[in-house]
């Protein structure tokens, strides 16, 4: 399959499936679309109680990998505020983990690029997670999926 057509296959649909497949050989086909497109773009798992270490573990991949700068705080807080809509989805809506006794174990995607479309134009950041919450018993989980999306 080919994912380079960009009316099809835009920022987010790319960075859902990056999170979704990102091990399996369309995986690599997903990431090679991505290079092409110039996208810079990360992958990285956290597991936790704790709404903070979510949020630090994705914040960290990003600066760590040169999705974001670190020190611009206009790029901080889109990746924050992608990362919070990312998260709701996640927590239907409530973000809190450890406090109501749930737990996650999560993989997300982080990428970032130009969108030159009517409307959209200029730099994108979009956030998916994917994985499993619930009480923190196992088999007492069930699977998430949270997308978040903010202009840089």
């Amino acid at each position: 399959m080919s994912y380079n057509d960009e009316k099809e296959f835009p920022l987010g649909k790319l960075t859902t499936l990056l999170a979704l497949l990102h091990k399996s050989p369309a995986g690599h086909e997903i990431k090679k679309e991505l290079t092409n497109r110039g996208y810079r773009f990360t992958v990285g798992r956290v597991g936790a109680m704790d709404l903070n270490k979510v949020i630090a573990s994705i914040e960290t991949n990003a600066k760590s990998n040169g999705i974001i700068d670190g020190e611009s705080y206009r790029e901080v807080h889109a990746l924050y505020h992608s990362i919070l809509e990312a998260v709701q989805g996640v927590g239907r809506g409530t973000v809190q983990f450890g406090e109501i006794l749930r737990t996650v174990g999560l993989t997300y995607s982080v990428v970032r690029g130009e969108i030159n479309s009517p409307g959209y134009s200029g730099e994108w950041i979009s956030i998916c997670i994917y994985g499993t919450i619930g009480a923190p018993k196992k088999g007492f989980e069930h699977d998430a999926l949270g997308f978040g999306f903010n202009h840089i």
